[in-house]
């Protein structure tokens, strides 16, 4: 249970099902609109999303590794490392679980003869080597790279599968047996550019509610540097870069008569992000802000719920 809480294992199960679910309702249905042959299989699939949740799981332990100060002050009741788990064995099981994942995902990339393809995989655990040492307790840096490793869950699945590629250089709608569509590579950027936008918000509230134990270990995140009030209006201001397309996208997506998409968009995102900016500002303490950043991981969840609606309203 102590290896469960350490590597947080229902943020796992989100990445998981974030790339099922855009690989079963994007990228599987792109196959029937043009004869490209395809790498992501079910194996290769498995592989891929295995090795991108392994990558994450290190990430938690060596951010954990590294925190461990820090964790003691935030949140004491929570610290794993050393009470439970040794911290040498926990560097171990970081090595050793980035390796099986690295090793995954170069399978699958040898599949595709495109080992150049390793890189992005190779990024990500050097992204969270130094986000731990580093990165994360330097103004607004640490907030970015987090943001851009959750999108880039996303984007792993266009790079891995090359029937993708085809895709970059069509037009936004594509028309098959009569029949228009979006084209997938435009559907897969919208939500990576959802998990940047959200995730760089819930990363800005983290270090909010984080802000006692990190200003006593000398970090300079936002809340530190700006004060709170001036991270609270970043992070309004950042939910108005997701509100904007929304409601931009509900209107289109109703006038299309893709009338569930379209009010899904509106009521389960954009009306509960416009809530959560105006909650956000109502109290300056840990508790409010962790239940803030706890219900815009909902949101999160609710956007990726999206896809499934997706699936059935373009196939209908």
């Amino acid at each position: 249970m102590a290896w469960l809480r350490l590597i947080r294992w229902p943020n796992l199960l989100i990445i998981f099902f974030t790339q099922l679910l855009a690989w079963a309702c994007v990228v599987i249905p792109s196959r029937h609109f043009e004869d490209i042959p395809y790498l992501l299989n079910t194996r290769n699939f498995l592989f891929l999303s295995l090795s991108t949740a392994l990558i994450a799981a290190a990430g938690y332990i060596i951010n954990d590794y590294f925190d461990i100060k820090i964790d003691a002050i935030n949140r004491p009741g929570k610290v794993v490392l050393e009470k439970q788990i040794p911290r040498r064995r926990a560097i171990i099981a970081h090595s050793a679980i980035n390796i099986i994942a690295l090793l995954l995902a170069a399978y699958v990339a040898r599949q595709a003869g495109h080992y150049e393809w390793l890189l992005l995989q190779l990024s990500c655990t050097l992204l969270l080597w130094f986000y731990s040492t580093d990165f994360k307790r330097q103004f607004m840096s640490g907030n970015v790279i987090v943001a851009i490793l959750t999108a880039l869950t996303i984007f792993a699945l266009i790079l891995y599968e090359p029937a993708m590629h085809y895709y970059f250089s069509r037009f936004y709608f594509l028309y098959v047996g009569g029949k228009k569509f979006i084209n997938p590579v435009w559907v897969l950027g919208v939500y990576a550019y959802f998990a940047f936008i959200l995730t760089w918000m819930r990363e800005i509230v983290k270090d909010m509610e984080d802000f006692k134990g990190d200003a006593e270990q000398g970090c300079v995140t936002m809340p530190i540097k700006w004060g709170l009030k001036r991270s609270v209006q970043l992070a309004q201001l950042l939910g108005l870069a997701a509100i904007i397309p929304l409601l931009v996208a509900a209107y289109k997506l109703c006038r299309a008569q893709w009338w569930f998409m379209g009010l899904y968009s509106l009521f389960a995102l954009a009306i509960p992000i416009t809530i959560w900016i105006f909650y956000l500002q109502r109290k300056a303490v840990t508790e409010h802000y962790h239940m803030a950043s706890r219900w815009l991981k909902i949101i999160m969840v609710l956007g990726i719920g999206s896809l499934i609606i997706y699936y059935f309203q373009s196939h209908a």
